[in-house]
Order: structure tokens, then C-alpha cells, then sequence
């Protein structure tokens, strides 16, 4: 299996694929979604983290799955955790074979 090495942030997947094609803002989405201005604004700046909440209503505007936003967001944070977290000092459990 190939990992994704630098999934882009759902906050830009929300602008490149959606918004910009449809001409649409920030602030005429979160109207739509029915959320906080500064919700949208942040997420589209990849400021902050989507949440499920989001998810739900982008999946429910748009009509894709919920789980289409959370699996970007999902992938962005392990990307940026495998660039950030040190792991050396972890010693592997050994299996012992019966």
C-alpha cells in the first residue's frame, strides 16, 4: 500500500474542488451550512481542523459522504504527525512464538 506523503489540508480540497469551480466564498458557504462565518474562513486558510460537524453538513451540501471529509482530514493529520512525532525511544513489543 502507498502512503499518501503530503495529503493536501480539506480546507484547500474545499477551495480547488469545490468552491472556486462554483464561484462561491467562504462566507456564502457557511451561510449555506448554516455555521459560523470564521468556521469556514479558518478551514479554507487550514487553520483549524474539520470537524465531524462540518463534515456532516459539507457531505450533506454537496453530496458526498461525510466519511469523503473526515478521510482527508484523517490523512492531513497523520502526515503531519509522522513529519512532527518522534518515535525513536519506542522499543517494538517482540511477539514471543509459543
Amino acid at each position: 500500500m502507498t502512503l499518501l506523503t503530503n495529503p493536501s489540508h480539506p480546507g484547500e480540497v474545499l477551495v480547488e474542488l469545490y468552491l472556486e469551480p462554483l464561484g462561491m466564498s467562504a462566507i456564502t458557504l457557511a451561510r449555506r451550512l448554516d455555521v459560523p462565518r470564521t468556521r469556514v474562513e479558518r478551514l479554507v486558510r487550514g487553520e483549524t481542523a474539520l470537524s465531524v460537524d462540518t463534515a456532516m453538513r459539507l457531505s450533506k451540501f454537496f453530496g458526498t459522504t461525510a466519511e469523503f471529509w473526515i478521510n482527508l482530514q484523517r490523512a492531513y493529520d497523520l502526515a503531519q504527525a509522522r513529519a512532527d512525532v518522534d518515535l525513536s525511544a519506542i522499543t517494538p513489543l517482540a511477539v514471543v512464538a509459543k
